[in-house]
């Protein structure tokens, strides 16, 4: 849904009830949201939240014309209070677009009798044109999706999923035009490029076909965006009528996917601790679903198959997973033969069937590898050419393969594919990232370092620079940008930024804290930064940085913070905890009022993130361990450094008012005069601006706001 600009002029019309001036100079001052007074008592605790009237009650429709005249006056204050900044912007918007490839273009892959591939047609395309040929026969190539016709007139744009039929005749897919992530699924003709009429509004997004090449299955959203519903659709019939193929009763989310053997259709259910998988013959769409372990608490597993028999990766013995071997016909956990043990050393990530062989991914000492399994039993590790890297399995369409599809990348190394030929055990390089504006590697420098956290534990911490500026020794004055994630088990690996380089050529370093609640050291890495254990992940933090500073990478207040989502609770957490080691902070769509939005079952994400932080609702403990860390609850009468807080209205996942309320009580309470502006997409979500420029814009819109901060705007960078 669109809205119109409000603007500062209508704020006159809204009054003092919605938001004021500090002074007789709005231009120069921001906004102030009023304080209404609101209490809910749990526990025999009141919470007073006066800015609780910034969530519209009518969410996910926002129309309250008080809510959005404060966002609008917090955008235009954005606006006025970065203007000085414009010019660097636009350098670095500059920079950040001429080191993208125009044409941009994948691989082709092979499925079946097609190769396909992705490109960008022009260098003003913001969306991808999706083509592909009969194999052999490149001058028959044929445009199948064409992303910029479609986007036209939508100012956010993304595709959910795409999926081709198995006779290669249809094309399923489907679009989020909001950034609500409700999207809507649609079906081509192959054959004639005309849409069928089969249209169904509010999926999750996931396809999976039949192989009869006319069943289509698909997940339905609740109103508070759960996918609750797993659904069978045969094309020409009425979705009306479309069968339920299995519906979610408690507050799992479900999906529907194939296995890499195209056998299987695989229906999902979970949370972030717990799975459950049924699967339908792909050849026989319309049976009943065959349930393979029901879901017990803490149990998680994942399923591929080959042969007569399922592969199941599984946390049944072992933190870290083993892999396990169960016969089709007798699924459930009691027939499960080890193929793979847990090991404390190895921690099983991921694992794909192929005919003669399983690709195995797993991480050993935080460092990413790829091992190659036959079903003899046979097993070696991809050699990969750094030390430090980030590496996976890339598009890998087909089962019956003798080369294997690979992503590569490291701080210093741009994005490469390779084919590895698995029985020669050779890599062959099909793609280097280009950097069109000039990039040597020889350059720049990487590390793996570790800081000792308070507790001593050994944090690891990725580094990249240029040379030049640790050079000939470090002296503790480099500025630098430290950034983390740090939740749901996710790891922040060591990746490739070309982005990245307008930092690092004005003389900063960047470095990655993979502190706990991220897996990078295993399953246990995870399970120390979550529930009773969360601080680990605001310490370590906070620890690493003090690390760096005493080693002499940069100092207190050379050091801007960044994170995102969950990352953003991290960054509110440690500006609380320790305000003086920064130097400015950047905190994207954060998860900062943690307390109110456990404590409220009807929003979408809730009752999925009571595993991973506590149930505040039932449990008097974890409510008061929430409300001790939680970023909004903590916010002090002191001194915080410059921030940028943004938001996007239409996001599902982090709700626009958290960042609303957090800044609005930040003026309210912190005491200094440095700059704290809030900006909200209104016309997207979650990840922000969908278009690649157009997300580029916000990016050199933090970087501009990094330097400035630290005093380093007017920088220019050094060359490559």
């Amino acid at each position: 849904m669109k809205f119109s600009t409000l603007g500062a002029a209508c704020l006159v019309t809204l009054g003092a009830a919605a938001v004021s001036s500090e002074s007789d100079t709005p231009m120069s001052s921001p906004p102030v949201a009023a304080r209404k007074p609101h209490a809910a008592v749990y526990h025999g605790v009141t919470l007073e939240d006066p800015y609780f009237w910034l969530r519209d009650p009518a969410y996910p429709d926002v129309k309250d014309r008080e809510i959005l005249g404060y966002l609008e006056a917090e955008n235009d204050y954005f606006k006025r209070a970065t203007a000085n900044e414009r010019p660097l912007v636009e350098r670095i918007f500059a920079e950040l677009k001429a080191r993208e490839v125009p044409d941009d273009a994948s691989v082709p892959w092979k499925d079946r009798d097609y190769m396909y591939r992705w490109r960008y047609a022009d260098g003003d395309a913001q969306y991808r044109v999706w083509s592909r040929w009969p194999v052999g026969r490149p001058d028959a190539e044929q445009v199948f999706l064409d992303e910029p016709k479609l986007a036209a007139g939508s100012e956010y744009f993304k595709v959910g999923d795409l999926a081709v039929s198995p006779s290669g005749r249809y094309l399923a897919y489907s679009v989020d035009t909001s950034g609500s992530e409700r999207l809507t699924l649609r079906v081509k003709d192959l054959a004639t490029g005309a849409l069928l009429p089969d249209t169904i509004a509010n999926t999750g997004g996931s396809i999976a076909w039949g192989n009869d090449d006319a069943t289509l299955f698909y997940t339905l959203l609740t109103d508070n965006w759960r996918p609750y519903v797993a659904k069978r659709h045969r094309l020409g019939t009425l979705v009306a009528d479309d069968a339920v193929v299995y519906q979610e009763k408690g507050d799992f989310f479900v999906g529907v996917g194939k296995t890499q053997s195209d056998r299987y259709i695989l229906i999902t259910a979970g949370d972030h601790v717990t799975s459950e998988i049924r699967f339908v013959p792909a050849d026989a769409p319309e049976a009943a679903p065959t349930l393979i372990e029901p879901r017990r608490a803490n149990h998680e597993y994942d399923v591929d198959h080959h042969g007569d028999d399922f592969y199941i990766r599984t946390n049944d013995q072992h933190a870290n997973f083993r892999l396990a071997r169960a016969p089709i016909a007798h699924p459930s956990e009691a027939n499960w033969q080890t193929v793979i043990a847990g090991s404390d050393s190895h921690y099983l990530t991921g694992h794909t069937c192929f005919a003669d062989f399983i690709a195995i991914e797993d991480r050993v000492e935080g460092l990413d590898q790829i091992r190659i399994r036959d079903y003899a039993g046979n097993e070696h590790d991809v050699a990969l050419p750094e030390a430090s890297y980030d590496a996976g399995l890339g598009t890998n369409a087909e089962y019956a393969v003798t080369k294997l599809r690979l992503n590569y990348e490291s701080m210093v190394t741009p994005q490469t594919i390779y084919d590895y030929d698995v029985a020669e055990r050779t890599l062959e390089t099909l793609k280097v990232r280009i950097v069109p504006s000039g990039y040597d590697p020889r350059a720049y420098a990487t590390e793996r370092i570790a800081v000792r956290a308070r507790d001593g534990a050994s944090v690891p911490v990725s580094l990249v620079y240029k040379k030049t500026t640790l050079d000939p020794q470090r002296n503790g004055t480099a500025p630098m940008l430290l950034y983390g994630y740090g939740a749901y088990g996710l790891a922040m690996t060591p990746y490739f930024s070309a982005a990245r380089l307008s930092l690092l050529d004005r003389g900063m370093v960047y470095a990655i804290a993979h502190v706990r609640g991220g897996d990078e050291l295993g399953f246990h890495w995870y399970e120390d930064g979550k529930l009773d254990k969360r601080t680990n992940t605001f310490h370590d933090f906070v620890d690493v940085a003090r690390g760096l500073i005493a080693e002499r990478y940069t100092a207190a207040g050379r050091i801007a913070i960044m994170g995102g989502s969950a990352g953003g609770t991290l960054v509110g957490a440690v500006l609380n905890d320790a305000p003086e080691l920064w130097g400015a902070a950047v905190a994207q769509v954060p998860f900062v009022d943690v307390l109110n939005t456990i404590l409220d079952g009807d929003l979408p994400l809730t009752p999925l993130e009571w595993p991973e932080w506590g149930n505040p609702i039932r449990d008097a403990s974890a409510f008061e361990r929430i409300r001790s860390w939680s970023p909004y609850d903590q916010i002090g009468r002191h001194a915080y450094p410059p921030m940028l807080v943004t938001a996007g209205l239409n996001d599902p996942r982090v709700t626009y008012w958290e960042a609303a309320k957090y800044v609005a009580k930040l003026r309210h309470e912190k005491t200094d005069q440095n700059l704290l502006v809030l900006k909200t997409e209104m016309g997207a979500g979650h990840g922000g601006k969908s278009g690649r420029y157009d997300s580029l814009v916000e990016t050199a819109e933090a970087y501009a706001f990094i330097l400035a901060s630290l005093g380093i705007a007017e920088a220019s960078p050094t060359a490559p």
